[in-house]
């Protein structure tokens, strides 16, 4: 690779997950039905949320707002995952590594960032019912949401632009789906410690900070669904927030589990397979998680479907 900024013609070589060719029609076929699962399903949620008046209230508008970045966290990976499989070529221009790398990095900070607004939404519900109107006002709402995509913008441009300084050995492999920040700093001749500095930054700024804001708000609800003292009143508290607290775990769990897991077997191969956890079973699965076991949403589904078919014959119809 040219040293510097000049790498205009140079590329890197994402290997996936197998070299082996009568595996990729069966990887390309799994992950393309998770992919248009995880469109269909989080689509599904934004247009149910918008179409239904009851549903414009802060907690479903973090969550559209969340199924809007999922759709997006997923589509900067998988798409190009699948085009390489297509075209049977693991290769992807400098330019557009660092790209898939900022827009990954801004997805994911936003995932975290939403999902600790979406706990401080379910602190004030629970702790301050009363003023949960003033609190939760539309401005503020909006803010939350303003200030978290600024954060994320600021962290993943940070982090792509140390990447710039970087010139890379001749090895350009990266056993990766996809440009992890992590594997292609490791690529790097130069020297990376002010890259590790920034990264290792970034996790604790949008990755820890977050995490203790949810983890206070989730002891502060513990404790006022503990002082309920009607049994239904706790499982009632309780169920407004069971859909959100699954998929934190449910996040959190498997980038924990990406961490270690790579850690343990020092592998690069295994770190792609558990990556695929958070970066696309998750996305797939909030959709099932927010629909299953929330009635609202069950309801403004069911009405959102049953619209579009009274519509279709009617249109066809006309026609």
């Amino acid at each position: 690779m040219v040293q510097g900024n000049d790498t205009r013609t140079s590329e890197f070589v994402l290997l996936g997950f197998s070299e082996e060719p009568a595996l990729q029609p069966l990887i390309f076929g799994v992950f393309l039905s998770m992919y248009l699962i995880t469109v269909l399903g989080n689509l599904l949620i934004i247009l149910a949320v918008s179409s239904d008046s009851h549903l414009h209230t802060p907690m479903y508008f973090f969550l559209s707002n969340l199924s809007l970045v999922d759709i997006c966290f997923t589509s900067t990976t998988v798409p190009k995952m699948l085009w390489n499989i297509q075209t049977q070529s693991k290769a992807i221009t400098y330019e557009d590594c660092i790209t898939q790398m900022y827009f990954f990095i801004l997805f994911a900070g936003l995932d975290v960032f939403l999902l600790t607004v979406m706990a401080y939404d379910r602190f004030v519900a629970i702790c301050h019912p009363l003023h949960y109107t003033v609190i939760m006002n539309p401005q503020l709402c909006g803010l939350l949401v303003l200030v978290s995509w600024i954060m994320c913008i600021l962290n993943s441009l940070l982090q792509s632009l140390v990447v710039l300084r970087l010139s890379f050995c001749p090895n350009l492999e990266i056993h990766h789906f996809f440009c992890e920040l992590k594997q292609v700093v490791q690529l790097a001749c130069s020297d990376t410690f002010l890259n590790n500095m920034v990264m290792y930054f970034g996790v604790g700024l949008m990755g820890g900070c977050p995490l203790a804001g949810i983890i206070y708000s989730y002891s502060k609800i513990v404790s006022s669904i503990c002082a309920i003292s009607s049994a239904e009143g706790k499982y009632k508290a309780f169920s407004t927030c069971a859909s959100h607290l699954s998929i934190v775990s449910l996040f959190y769990g498997t980038s924990a589990g990406v961490y270690f897991s790579s850690a343990a077997a020092h592998t690069s191969h295994s770190s792609a397979t558990a990556s695929v956890m958070y970066t696309v079973v998750t996305p797939m699965l909030n959709p099932f998680i927010y629909s299953l076991r929330n009635k609202d949403i069950k309801r403004a589904l069911k009405r959102f479907v049953g619209v579009v078919v009274i519509k279709r014959p009617i249109i066809l119809g006309l026609k």
